[in-house]
């Protein structure tokens, strides 16, 4: 029995998933916050079975796993009642502290932990200045000003903490939460007019982070290349948004 690779839409049945206890996860595929919760899935190995969803026409039965239509949800099926979470960061902690495996990826000292969460609260301010140069065809002048600036704090945070990675010497959650934005980035070469890059003096720390980030084994099997993002948003631009994109040849 397997789950078809494509984006369940309004009108579409519940697919057939196999009643094996195996964890659920709901997403969508171009969904940065779902990819939160994938790379940990994937940097955790913790077996599940993955079910598309249409966000522009969701289908009916999905607000039985999240009630407000999000994505990412993870289904519980082998705990009585069979609960769902939702929230990336949410989903992220749950699988870290239920699922050990060889290593945890948030803090164990609860200051670090505490200002880890607040540093990826921190990208809020990029990803909602970049958010309309991503999908609209008239983003706001001081756009990608704004998303500059809001992500100095992100190169003086790497400069300050001195390591490789947010986390250390190997990755931690900041890594792993604030990833699917810097996949998303190098979209805008192909998307502008005037293809766009970050600086690589002012962001020197981030795009080494970024190379490193790219040679992760569970990067490497979430990503999806920055030719097949830039169709995606050409696609909302044009106002028939084609989540089923990412199963196509590039």
């Amino acid at each position: 029995m397997s789950i078809p690779k494509k984006h369940f839409k309004k009108g579409t049945p519940k697919p057939d998933i196999p009643e094996d206890g195996v964890l659920r996860y709901y997403t969508m595929r171009f969904c940065p916050f779902s990819q939160r919760a994938h790379l940990m899935l994937a940097a955790k190995k913790i077996a599940h079975h993955t079910v598309y969803i249409d966000l522009s026409e969701k289908p009916e039965w999905y607000t039985d796993y999240s009630p407000l239509g999000k994505v990412p949800a993870i289904q519980l099926p082998h705990l009585p009642g069979k609960p769902t979470l939702v929230e990336s960061l949410v989903i992220a902690e749950y699988l870290d502290e239920e699922y050990p495996g060889e290593r945890s990826f948030f803090p164990k000292d609860p200051l670090q932990k505490a200002q880890d969460r607040i540093l990826i609260e921190r990208l809020s301010p990029a990803v909602s200045a970049i958010y309309p140069v991503f999908f609209t065809t008239d983003p706001p002048a001081d756009a990608l000003k704004n998303f500059e600036v809001a992500l100095d704090v992100f190169e003086e945070e790497i400069k300050k903490r001195g390591t490789p990675y947010f986390g250390g010497d190997k990755i931690g959650i900041v890594d792993y939460m604030i990833w699917p934005w810097f996949e998303r980035f190098p979209a805008l070469k192909y998307t502008l007019a005037e293809p766009y890059e970050l600086d690589s003096k002012r962001f020197a720390k981030l795009l080494s982070w970024r190379q490193l980030m790219e040679q992760d084994e569970a990067v490497k099997a979430t990503a999806l290349d920055a030719k097949v993002h830039a169709k995606f948003m050409r696609t909302r631009h044009e106002g028939k948004t084609n989540y089923d994109l990412a199963f196509e040849p590039l």
